[in-house]
């Protein structure tokens, strides 16, 4: 089982709405739950992101720093790393 961090959860609870058209979680609680059922990653750069998201079958190795920042399924986090949720 995952071990999301503190700000990972706080993050995605307060961004779901940019991949959701509602919200899915309303407690951390349940916010981390939903981050281990949908197998999301935290990620070291945007290189890496890139790399997942192609291995993903995402078309991603041409995208641009910014347009993968902008991708639904890419929630920056305020330490530096990356929460990528492909549900």
């Amino acid at each position: 089982m995952a071990n999301f961090s503190k700000e990972c959860i706080e993050t995605f609870l307060n961004k779901q709405l940019q991949l959701f058209d509602e919200k899915v979680a309303e407690t951390p609680q349940e916010a981390e739950e939903f981050l281990e059922d949908n197998l999301a990653v935290v990620l070291d750069s945007i290189e890496d992101v890139r790399d997942y998201l192609d291995e993903s079958g995402m078309d991603a190795a041409q995208l641009s720093k910014d347009e993968i920042l902008q991708a639904s399924e890419v929630f920056a986090l305020p330490g530096g790393k990356y929460l990528v949720v492909l549900a």
